[in-house]
């Protein structure tokens, strides 16, 4: 199967490269970290450009015992790399714990980030990250890798999402894979599912100033671009970015009256209340309660 891949070019970007292919603890540095469910981080991660990065997480209301179902890591490896998995649900329904597979992606893909087979390729580490993982269960998974001469290479398979922004304009965002409304493309214990080989892959061009937002679905099915926009140029700190972005988003998400970016792509999708409720003036409102996950970071001089 042909991997699907995309080179952006941004404006006032350098030179390019080619990219191959076949705990979060209170106010403290992270390197290597693969669970959520905690408050803001900030660490800056290595001459050359490099990221400074924030994370924080909000577990659905359900799952806070477990800290939910979604899980994350960042890496001070060379110029820097972020991830976020998620957890597909619906195994619960098998009495599966859907976290344990995302957070053994996760571990995983930490641990091999410095492989010499993973050659700093995000399809690379997907695919030894995947292949490690024994837990039972399904996850989508966003990879972002930044090279400190200032490329950014991206891999992601499913929902989790990326936006890179520019002088207080969202200059480019990933787009969702999905097989249909609100089932996405995931990796999974079981062999029908899909592999690095669906993911989708950009690489562009970054610069100093540069940041970039990375989260799950629960973070861009409940907040819109101009207010991710507004969020981050307002606050140059990325701990409090993060922070503010996954508040936002939790509390999009538990507000029934909500037009939010979700109910509006299913509605745009057919899907919508009863036409008893219709003939009312009704209409389906709401964000989607889920766990939500969102790093920040900034491209900075080492």
């Amino acid at each position: 199967m042909a991997i699907p891949m995309t080179r952006i070019m941004v404006p006032q970007a350098s030179s390019s490269l080619r990219l191959s292919h076949p705990t979060l603890s209170k106010s403290t540095r992270f390197s290597f970290l693969c669970r959520c469910a905690a408050p803001s981080e900030l660490q800056s991660l290595r001459s050359g450009l490099s990221l400074s990065a924030g994370a924080h997480a909000i577990p659905h209301p359900d799952k806070v015992e477990k800290g939910g179902e979604d899980a994350l890591f960042v890496s001070s490896y060379r110029g820097g790399v972020i991830a976020v998995a998620d957890g597909v649900s619906s195994w619960a329904e098998q009495d599966v714990d859907p976290s344990l597979f995302s957070k053994e992606l996760m571990a995983n893909a930490s641990r091999l980030v410095d492989d010499e087979e993973v050659r700093y390729d995000p399809g690379f580490l997907i695919d030894k990250a995947h292949t490690a993982t024994t837990s039972i269960g399904s996850a989508t998974i966003i990879v972002a890798m930044l090279e400190e001469v200032g490329v950014l290479k991206i891999g992601n398979v499913g929902d989790c999402g990326l936006k890179l922004l520019r002088e207080g304009q969202i200059i480019f965002s990933t787009t969702p894979q999905e097989h249909y409304f609100d089932c996405p493309y995931q990796l999974s214990s079981e062999e029908s599912a899909q592999t690095y080989l669906d993911a989708s892959f950009n690489i562009m061009e970054v610069k100093k100033g540069d940041v970039i937002v990375m989260g799950s679905d629960g973070l861009f099915d409940n907040v819109f671009d101009h207010e991710i926009v507004n969020i981050v140029t307002k606050h140059s700190d990325v701990a409090e970015s993060s922070r503010l972005l996954a508040e936002v988003a939790s509390s999009h998400s538990r507000d029934p009256g909500f037009e939010s970016p979700y109910a509006l792509e299913a509605r745009a999708k057919g899907f919508d209340v009863p036409l008893w409720k219709k003939a009312l003036g009704m209409k389906l409102t709401g964000g989607k309660l889920d766990d939500v996950t969102v790093i920040v970071a900034q491209v900075v001089d080492s």
